[in-house]
């Protein structure tokens, strides 16, 4: 299940990380990737440690837990410092999937992954990201302060960059539901009960202790 939310982040707050990034030291991929990732992996990514990759990530985060639409669909209970990435002529991620634990700074399981696309998509060509979809392939690129969610366990890459260059956030969610099927439950049932609120409808207040019930039985705090 891929989820897009469009306008994450504020005009202003794109322009803090553009600023940000303008005097970015940028290291090589080796120190941020390993495996299969690390053979399929040609970018260049902000040091985690480097004030850039503090502030951006302070953003990013800040911007992520105050969308209600993010909350809702990933029902975050951990989200893992972002990785700022960028994407130059003749760079790509080959085809992957992400780990299920990544440990620093600290152990935790990546229910989610979302890429938050922080270049205008007129300034590059290429630089699609590319999820193996039961059914068939799906390509995203989307306008900057836009961002998709999707399963980390589908295989995904990003095309070749042709032409500029594509800087994007990435970085994954624990959520307090294990798993998308009992997730997608959750949201369809807190999107119903939205939709019955604003119409007036008393069922609502029954449906609402329905996703409580399953949320007591599913959710691990």
């Amino acid at each position: 299940m891929l989820t897009r939310i469009d306008n994450l982040l504020s005009a202003s707050e794109l322009d803090a990380i553009s600023t940000a990034t303008d005097d970015a030291e940028w290291e090589s991929v080796t120190a941020t990737a390993s495996g299969q990732a690390a053979e399929a992996k040609n970018n260049l990514q902000l040091s985690p440690a480097a004030d850039a990759n503090r502030q951006i990530g302070k953003i990013v985060v800040e911007a992520l837990h105050r969308n209600r639409q993010f909350v809702m669909t990933t029902l975050p209970r951990r989200v893992r410092p972002p990785l700022i990435s960028a994407y130059h002529a003749d760079m790509a991620y080959g085809e992957h999937v992400d780990a299920a634990i990544m440990y620093a700074p600290a152990a935790m399981r990546t229910d989610v992954a979302l890429t938050v696309f922080l270049s205008d998509p007129a300034s590059y060509d290429g630089g699609e990201l590319v999820i193996k979809m039961v059914g068939g392939e799906t390509a995203v690129k989307l306008p900057a302060g836009s961002m998709v969610c999707y399963p980390p366990q589908f295989l995904h890459r990003v095309t070749p960059v042709t032409r500029g260059v594509r800087l994007a956030a990435v970085t994954w969610v624990e959520s307090l539901v294990r798993t998308a099927e009992q997730r997608a439950v959750l949201i369809h049932l807190s999107e119903a009960i939205d939709g019955l609120r604003r119409s007036g409808a008393t069922e609502a207040a029954a449906l609402n202790n329905s996703y409580n019930i399953l949320m007591r039985m599913w959710s691990e705090p």
